[in-house]
């Protein structure tokens, strides 16, 4: 079996456009015709640059090699152009490569990826949701309000979610970390506060930062959260520095939890050997695909670590992070776009099923979900955007204050 054609799709994400402004999905087909889809998670450059970067590689990999050689594809990648370290970007590119050759492989032999992966040892997925705006409100008044957010978590856990995602503690800048000020930690405990009184033991609280604090100031933080027993504390530091991430999570009572904008195991490894996180959250779309992440799993078990797949991309990633988490004995919970309903069901032929809080692990061969590609190339993105971008200036509290989401 050999891999003969590409096909890249970049997809507007349309409004309200949870999970990023648009999805960048590609498929790969073989040449008796077994076709595998992929998602590429890369925020570094415009889309555009990132489908040029998809072409190179696959060019150069992929293109007349065996699905099966994911270890060659994975190394040939890695060790490119002298490099043999971590990229995020070239490891953006083969996620989402690697991601559809397992798709082929698993179709080419009827088994669903986490048959192939270790079996299924989690029928069932317990899912968060962010506490996301409703379509009719200002999304940055509503970031900024612990009274809605506590509402909208009643929402969530009455909707079935048992754990539920927010982070006030105000915008991120390419010059962070900083400490945090006053108002950020008086506004931060009352989020806390008030969704703890709103849904008591009924969910589990996740408090989300970007990477805005150093060490000391993500201590000051989470000394004002600690009495409302969150599950985990979000990227404290930016993620750099895991020595910094380790001063916070020996500081705190609260797990820290860290990884989206990690990637490849030796970044990982970094991360666990500096006690900085004992909750992993690696992207799939990102990380380097199924094995790596699956390898890191391996990793985290033997650290007494959890793994919590990340997700602020599009279903495709979602399917790849419910085949690892399935097959995961230390899997603790997986990040939904809400119920996979609305956009994320629509760009696909069967959605993710979400019943009572559990994503429901897909059985069908492969990654269990197909791109549907009329959907696809009928919401093109014509833009050049970053898919996340940060404040370009460093944080000024009288100037500004507000968080956009995401």
């Amino acid at each position: 079996m050999k891999i003969s054609s590409l096909k890249t799709f970049v997809v507007g994400n349309p409004p309200p456009g949870f999970g990023g402004r648009y999805f960048i999905f590609l498929k790969l087909t073989t040449e008796c015709g077994v076709e595998g889809v992929g998602e590429v998670y890369a925020a570094t450059f415009g889309p555009k640059v990132v489908e040029a970067m998809i072409a190179d590689v696959f060019a150069r990999y992929v293109e007349g090699h065996d699905p099966f050689n994911i270890e060659a594809l994975w190394h040939n990648a890695y060790g490119a152009g002298f490099s043999h370290r971590p990229d995020v970007s070239m490891m953006g590119v083969v996620s989402g490569l690697e991601i559809a050759c397992w798709d082929i492989i698993g179709k080419a032999v009827d088994k669903p990826v986490h048959a192939l992966l270790g079996g299924k040892v989690h029928e069932r997925l317990r899912s968060y949701t962010y506490l996301y705006p409703k379509p009719d409100e200002d999304a940055a008044a509503f970031y900024a309000d612990p009274v809605a957010s506590a509402e909208r978590a009643v929402e969530a856990v009455e909707q079935g979610f048992t754990a539920v995602k927010f982070d006030p503690a105000g915008p991120y800048t390419v010059y962070d970390g900083r400490q945090p000020d006053l108002e950020a930690l008086d506004l931060s405990e009352r989020f806390c506060k008030l969704i703890r009184e709103a849904v008591g033991n009924k969910a589990d609280l996740l408090f989300g930062t970007h990477g805005q604090f150093t060490a000391s100031g993500a201590i000051r933080l989470a000394r004002r959260l600690e009495p409302y027993d969150p599950l985990w504390f979000e990227e404290p530091c930016p993620p750099d520095n895991p020595g910094a991430m380790g001063q916070v999570a020996a500081a705190t009572t609260i797990p820290v939890a860290a990884g989206e904008r990690l990637t490849t195991k030796a970044e990982f490894a970094r991360l666990l050997e500096a006690r900085g996180a004992s909750i992993l959250q690696m992207n799939l779309g990102r990380v380097g695909g199924l094995l790596e992440a699956k390898k890191i799993a391996g990793m985290a078990e033997a650290n007494s670590a959890m793994i919590a797949p990340h997700l602020y991309c599009g279903p495709i990633v979602g399917a790849a992070n419910a085949q690892l988490a399935a097959c995961t004995p230390n899997f603790l919970i997986l990040e939904s776009i809400g119920k996979w309903e609305g956009f994320h069901a629509e760009i696909l032929k069967t959605p993710m099923r979400w019943e009572d809080g559990y994503v429901i692990v897909p059985d069908a061969p492969g990654l269990g979900v197909e791109l549907d590609e009329a959907v696809a190339l009928a919401n093109p993105y014509e833009g050049d955007r970053l898919h996340l971008e940060m404040a370009d200036k460093p944080f000024d509290a009288k100037a500004y204050r507000g968080f956009a989401g995401g």
